[in-house]
């Protein structure tokens, strides 16, 4: 029988013990967040990979403009366009331009889908030992599990030169999807009392596609369903080196450690709910909206409503209207404007437009609510997690799923950071922390402690 120990007492002392004077983060110009005074993030590193740009600087103060965002270079919106022009998936061209900074050719983008394809499977006896055996009520944690598990099935794990890496890269690229829908089905079974359905990647098809069959029972989806997955996991992909996730794999790369620790540390940190699970948060004040909003279509009743909610009296009472801001783009984020298009065209076929407009007016009218109640003139737009949520809704995707989704698409970019590091890096990342505690204390013997 285990040993009780007065739990609530400790934290007491722990929380007395590490408190910090809030006027010592100004007195030292402390960078709380890595963030400049004004809002900018504090310059770390140097990316070819992903540009994200929401504001100028113009006489040491933000502007702003509306948003961008480019893959190598090639702005989003174009690389979106020219796929659904020719009515293809464009997911896995993304992951090539991302990994080897140029868009491939039409050989070179069917050589890289079936190698793609060729490991989606995965080693035999995984499935059964690293994902159904101890199951986890968080599939996020079940992903970082079954990350750092490849490692005990690859036989050169260690080696960190970029044929190597790349190799890892691309195995692990392939399975996500594989992983995220095997440990969601272990979830359902063991958690939630489902039937347990375990269906094999088709390697012909592409990602979007493979995990709507492997999430579902009968295996089936529309195309429109999974053109609109495969847009969201293009415009997931990768943003810049400065989000958590990113700037953990180039810390934890500098180290000097394996692929599988990397990834596995920047699923960590895209668990959380300050990074990928925001559009969690969103879909359930929606909920919350429609359940307390008589008319969907009264902006009054809606204003008076976001109102409440910025006032700390609806919702969560937090304050927060959820996937309104971010902290780059001002005036627009590219990947909202996209995925909007999108899903009104998936909303008008399941019936759902009334739903899609409620949406559409929040967002129109929570910057100028925002505004009033806090005093600020800040420039605020729609940012991707407050449409993605409707989008996985809309596709029967469980909110469990969510941010595992998110993982799916951003280990293209986590990847092509971590071969930007291994390049470029060369030393390992240790920033100052400064000690403030000034009294020195002696050493007392432990008879003569209270």
């Amino acid at each position: 029988m285990a040993h009780s120990i007065d739990m609530q007492k400790l934290s007491a002392i722990i929380l007395k013990n590490n408190q910090i004077d809030p006027s010592f983060f100004s007195r030292y110009d402390v960078k709380r967040g890595l963030r400049n005074n004004d809002g900018t993030g504090v310059l770390v590193g140097l990316t070819q990979i992903g540009d994200v740009h929401g504001y100028i600087v113009d006489e040491k103060e933000k502007v702003p403009v509306e948003g961008r965002l480019r893959y190598r270079g090639i702005d989003v919106a174009d690389l979106v366009n020219g796929f659904q022009k020719e009515r293809r998936f464009g997911y896995e061209e993304t992951v090539y331009l991302l990994l080897f900074g140029q868009l491939p050719n039409e050989a070179e983008l069917e050589e890289f889908k079936t190698v793609l394809g060729s490991r989606r499977l995965l080693p035999d006896g995984f499935t059964e030992d690293m994902i159904l055996t101890a199951p986890s009520s968080n599939i996020m944690n079940k992903l970082a599990r079954s990350v750092l598990a490849s490692y005990s099935y690859d036989d050169n794990a260690e080696d960190s030169s970029i044929e190597n890496v790349l190799r890892q890269a691309v195995g692990l690229i392939a399975r996500f999807p594989v992983f995220v829908s095997y440990g969601f089905q272990a979830k359902q079974h063991y958690h939630a009392n489902k039937t347990l359905f375990i269906h094999s990647p088709d390697p012909k098809l592409g990602t979007a596609e493979n995990l709507l069959r492997l999430i579902r029972s009968d295996a089936k989806y529309t195309k429109l369903e999974a053109e609109l997955l495969d847009l969201a996991l293009v415009l997931h992909a990768e943003h810049g080196g400065g989000n958590n996730s990113a700037f953990t794999i180039h810390v934890v790369s500098s180290s000097d450690t394996d692929t599988y620790s990397a990834v596995a540390a920047a699923v960590g940190s895209l668990k959380g709910a300050k990074h990928g699970g925001a559009n969690i948060k969103v879909r359930e004040m929606i909920e919350d909206f429609k359940a307390n909003v008589g008319d969907w279509k009264d902006e009054e009743e809606i204003s008076a409503y976001i109102e409440k909610i910025v006032r700390k009296e609806a919702y969560d009472k937090s304050g927060l209207v959820y996937g309104m801001g971010h902290a780059v783009y001002t005036y627009s984020d590219p990947r909202a404007v996209l995925l909007k298009e999108k899903a009104r065209i998936l909303a008008k076929e399941k019936g759902l437009l009334e739903e899609f407009e409620l949406y559409q007016m929040i967002e129109r009218l929570s910057p100028a609510v925002i505004g009033r109640l806090k005093g600020v003139d800040k420039v605020i737009c729609a940012n991707v997690d407050f449409y993605s949520g409707f989008v996985y809704a809309m596709l029967g995707i469980p909110k469990d799923l969510y941010t595992p989704i998110f993982a799916v698409a951003r280990i293209a970019g986590w990847c092509a950071h971590r071969i930007e590091e291994i390049i470029n890096g060369g030393r390992i990342m240790r920033p100052a922390y400064k000690h403030i505690r000034t009294v020195q204390r002696e050493y007392l013997p432990l008879h003569e402690r209270a």
